[in-house]
């Protein structure tokens, strides 16, 4: 089992995310974790927006990770977004995103939060299964796609 297994739920993976910009996508993926955690919105979407400011999260080949850091947060949590239409993420190879794996740590959890977007950047490192993630039919299929890969 992978680090993310037991932090990503079915209600936290969309397949066909429908959004503009960075900043609606924050929105929406704001939406999705306070939902699941109990923070506002709110502080989700100031998490995610400070630190996309200090630089783009995207890694390259259509994945952005956008992470933060929440005060209230009691563990980890996370989202995934498939998106209808990539969007432009100041992707260090000039590519737009499709794929948005959304990561927010409690603020005194470093070392997992490290270790976590550590095992991300292993996982959407693998050509396969960014291809996997792409042609899956919906979100169920992301999430067992996510929460069964091995590192």
């Amino acid at each position: 089992m992978n680090l993310i297994a037991p932090l990503l739920t079915l209600a936290n993976v969309q397949a066909e995310c429908e959004t503009t910009s960075k900043k609606r996508l924050f929105e929406q993926a704001a939406q999705l974790v306070q939902a699941s955690q109990g923070v506002t919105a709110s502080e989700v979407f100031e998490s995610l927006f400070a630190r996309e400011k200090l630089g783009s999260t995207a890694l390259g080949y259509g994945i952005a990770i956008p992470h933060g850091r929440i005060k209230h947060l009691k563990e980890a949590a996370c989202a995934f977004l498939r998106l209808k239409t990539s969007i432009d993420f100041d992707a260090p190879d000039g590519q737009p995103v499709d794929l948005v794996f959304v990561l927010l740590a409690p603020a005194a959890a470093a070392d997992v939060h490290l270790q976590i977007l550590g095992e991300l950047a292993a996982m959407f490192s693998d050509e396969t299964f960014r291809a996997r993630l792409r042609a899956a039919p919906d979100a169920t299929t992301l999430h067992r796609l996510i929460t069964e890969w091995t590192p």
